[in-house]
């Protein structure tokens, strides 16, 4: 190995593992000499790592938590195990982490290989997650499509499938993805409609970014879970059902769509 940037990619990614390498070791690993290593060393530090140095008769490297996460060298092994696990996760909204979880998906499928992605897609389709109960599993394919559009502040063309069945084109300004924690939803600006609207990503089919940029638009109410919200709401007007569960209230509740829970009041709790 004779091209500096590449010994010092190869240094970073041995000092991303969790222990602490003498300094011959990684002269070692890399051909050069201990005072090489130190330079390389003190060039990842101006990039900002935050390589720490620990004195003794042989002395070592390791890579400290810093203020702000420098970008991380994955193996293939490492690539793959992690957009398995933020597919399977996307893929039922997971309550807390939801829209970040998409964010890193849709970061890393960008940057991986061919070979990589297809290993991803094989064992994704190889494996049944348990589902919460709703059947709105949606596609990670089509979730990452999403927060792409989003990120990158492209328009989208995609099919949709409303509750009726009704299937349409639909062209919009994607804005926001939110998550009820059952359920996916686009919050979007609908261009042929010329006003918002929200989508069930479940009921998204292929969606693609046009390559168009657009500048967002400002949201009535600048907030895109109190608009998601106040459109499930409409929804539901008119429509008031009274049913009795065998169960604890809070057990409930906690297995209801977000919008749901609330409207579990008090019931007689036989310890069921």
């Amino acid at each position: 190995m004779t091209d500096t940037p590449a010994r010092l990619l190869t240094l970073l990614s041995l000092l991303q593992t969790p222990r602490e390498w003498p300094g011959s070791e990684l002269a070692s690993r890399l051909g050069v000499t201990p005072r090489t290593v130190r330079r390389y060393v003190d060039r990842l530090r101006g990039l900002g790592y935050p390589v720490e140095a620990t004195k003794g008769a042989v002395g070592g490297y390791r890579l400290a938590a810093g203020k702000a996460m420098p970008p991380l060298l994955l193996d293939d092994e490492e690539a793959v195990a992690i957009a398995v696990g933020l597919r399977a996760g996307a893929g039922h909204a997971i309550e807390g982490v939801e829209e970040a979880s998409v964010r890193a998906l849709a970061k890393l499928e960008q940057v991986l290989p061919a070979r990589l992605r297809h290993r991803v897609s094989t064992l994704q389709s190889a494996t049944m997650p348990l589902a919460r109960g709703d059947g709105a599993a949606v596609s990670a394919r089509t979730l990452t499509a999403l927060a792409a559009a989003v990120a990158g502040r492209e328009r989208l063309r995609f099919g949709y499938r409303a509750g009726d069945g009704t299937e349409s084109r639909r062209q919009a300004e994607p804005y926001r993805l939110v998550s009820t924690g059952h359920r996916w939803y686009l919050v979007a600006y609908d261009l042929e409609r010329e006003d918002w609207r929200t989508f069930r990503v479940d009921r998204v089919d292929e969606p693609y970014a046009t390559g168009a940029r657009f500048t967002p638009r400002e949201l009535p109410g600048g907030d895109a879970a109190e608009l998601l919200g106040r459109s499930l709401r409409r929804r539901r007007e008119g429509l008031e059902v009274d049913v009795s569960f065998a169960a604890p209230a809070a057990f409930v509740a906690a297995r209801l769509p977000a919008y749901l829970a609330p409207a579990v009041v008090g019931a007689e709790d036989s310890g069921a």
